[in-house]
């Protein structure tokens, strides 16, 4: 070992996670989870409203400390680990998922007065109680200023910042009043550590700011004083007390406090990177450069891609974001995904409960692996939990299509993995049509880790090869890149993000490769999803009344 430690904390869905990486040579020390303690597996949600998801932030406080103690435990029994040897630590969470505070930075969720109000809690990335407030705000956007739409893809999300704040203004006005401000997590965290989240010192993250509030350097910032009161007079007083400036995650948010550091066991006064979110930080811990497009497979699914600035690069309509260093210092960040990935599965195996105790992932797996493309005769649409990209509308909800009384539970996880991964070729090839090349593609995450099914699907739907980053934990490994960058070499980190990632980044030897045969069925499945997926999310439906028949004949010349 090098000698040099830095620690990534990655704040996901239901759990975080910490791990500590050798600077020089990308080593993984050690990691552990701690899983949050509210909520149903971490998650606060209303049997009444579907839409609402809500977080906890005492469990992001009790995480670090769990996390990081865990983590040092673990390292202390490794010959060459010494904690002293720690230099720096990076943060990644979920987005959007702002917070309420108050004015010394604390979480009104944290404060006796509101401790059993939701609405005091964080706002989950996957919250959809705001989709009237977004509607609202792209209606306006659209009248008034345009370019905000530009560079968000042409249409606010429900997922996002200021829908979140207009709906909580909208539903709880004496919560709202009693927020001084209200704090992406990704900024909250950093700050926290570092003593400076009150928030006239509080540091923004541009990768939070940027494709989830609609600041952008072109305009100054965050939207202007006069369109947000033109939506209502409430926002004027959260615009007001928002900086003018953001930070990339090469810029320290501060030192880590004499309290974290004896709480933690690690030195005091190291750098603490300004915060991104996860996705952003796997994707650099995915090694992403012009290119290469990362997804980071999960619950959900993001795809990151950078561009560089000195370059030619369009507004690309459905794309949830282009931001001036958002991901990388020097490059463009391009952010798309979808709302559910993981989810889907787990809705089918979990609410559904196909064929009881016996129908579990692994079942499902082993079984839709012995199927062929278009065997099933089956057709899904992955908007579970609404479409993040290219449509942008959270109110639209799945579909299938083609059952028959002897279609079988296999068949349908099956059609689900594969509609997935349509959407995911939707995304590519809007990226494409709009001079953004993709050369590479990096999956991470866990179902990219451990289904090798669903990565056989992905490469021969979108007809690719399907590399696959080294490290389990790529969000964790990139936080803890952006504590070495921070760090600077002359304490034994990187000087910028292409070293970090010259050192830290490694691909796991299995590649998934297209099969031809496959790939041509799987087009003529394709033709058939774009047509449901333009009617029934673009409003362009045409005549569809040959798409059942279509799915059959396929089926019966793949059985033939």
């Amino acid at each position: 070992m090098s000698g040099a430690f830095t620690i990534g904390l990655d704040f996901g869905t239901n759990s975080v996670r910490a791990l500590i990486v050798d600077t020089a040579t990308g080593e993984e020390i050690a990691t552990s989870a701690w899983n949050y303690s509210h909520g149903r597996d971490g998650v606060i949600i209303d049997d009444m409203d579907p839409h609402l998801a809500r977080q906890h932030p005492q469990d992001y406080l009790d995480g670090i400390e769990a996390g990081i103690v865990a983590c040092l435990a673990q390292a202390s029994r490794r010959r060459g680990f010494s904690a002293d040897n720690v230099i720096g630590i990076g943060v990644d969470t979920t987005g959007s998922t702002p917070i309420p505070v108050d004015g010394d930075g604390t979480a009104l969720a944290c404060k006796e007065d509101f401790a059993d109000n939701t609405n005091a809690m964080a706002w989950l990335w996957k919250d959809h109680t705001a989709h009237e407030e977004a509607a609202e705000i792209t209606a306006a956007a659209a009248r008034e200023r345009p370019q905000y739409l530009a560079k968000c893809g042409g249409r606010y999300s429900s997922e996002w910042f200021w829908s979140k704040i207009l709906h909580c203004l909208r539903v709880d006005e004496q919560l709202f009043s009693a927020a001084h401000t209200w704090v992406e997590c990704a900024d909250w965290i950093p700050a926290v550590l570092t003593g400076t989240q009150s928030p006239g010192r509080m540091k923004r993250g541009i990768c939070a700011a940027g494709h989830k509030a609609m600041f952008h350097p072109t305009w100054g910032g965050y939207p202007d004083e006069e369109f947000l009161a033109g939506i209502d007079p409430g926002l004027r007083a959260v615009r007001r007390r928002l900086p003018q400036r953001a930070y990339t995650v090469a810029d320290p948010a501060g030192a880590l406090t004499d309290e974290w550091a004896d709480r933690l066991g690690l030195p005091a006064g190291i750098p603490v990177a300004t915060g991104a979110f996860d996705a952003h930080l796997g994707a650099a811990g995915s090694a992403v450069r012009p290119g290469v497009l990362v997804k980071i497979i999960g619950t959900s699914t993001c795809d990151c891609a950078v561009w560089p600035l000195d370059a030619d690069l369009p507004d690309i309509p459905g794309v949830c974001g282009i931001v001036p260093e958002s991901i990388l210092p020097g490059m463009y960040g391009l952010e798309a995904g979808q709302s559910a990935v993981g989810d889907i599965f787990n809705w089918f195996v979990s609410h559904i409960r196909p064929g009881g105790e016996a129908g579990s992932h692994e079942t499902l797996t082993r079984e839709a692996a012995a199927l062929l493309p278009g065997q099933s005769g089956l057709l899904a649409l992955d908007w579970h939990n609404g479409n993040r990209t290219i449509l942008v509308d959270q109110r639209l909800t799945g579909l299938l299509v083609g059952m028959t009384l002897h279609t079988t539970s296999a068949e349908i996880y099956r059609a689900l993995i594969e509609a997935t991964a349509f959407g995911a070729r939707v995304i590519i090839e809007r990226f494409e049509e709009y001079g953004v090349r993709i050369d590479r593609v990096v999956s991470c995450g866990g179902i990219a880790a451990r289904n090798p099914l669903v990565m056989q699907i992905y490469a021969d739907v979108m007809n690719r090869t399907m590399d696959i980053a080294q490290s389990d934990q790529t969000c964790a490994l990139g936080a803890a890149m952006a504590g070495a960058v921070v760090a600077g070499t002359a304490a034994g980190g990187h000087d910028d993000f292409a070293g970090a990632q010259e050192a830290m980044c490694a691909f796991r030897d299995q590649s998934f490769r297209p099969d031809p045969e496959r790939s041509a069925v799987y087009h003529r499945l394709y033709l058939l999803y774009r047509r449901l997926h333009d009617a029934f999310g673009a409003g362009k439906s045409g005549d569809m009344q040959d798409i059942m028949k279509k799915l059959l004949s396929i089926r019966d010349e793949v059985r033939g």
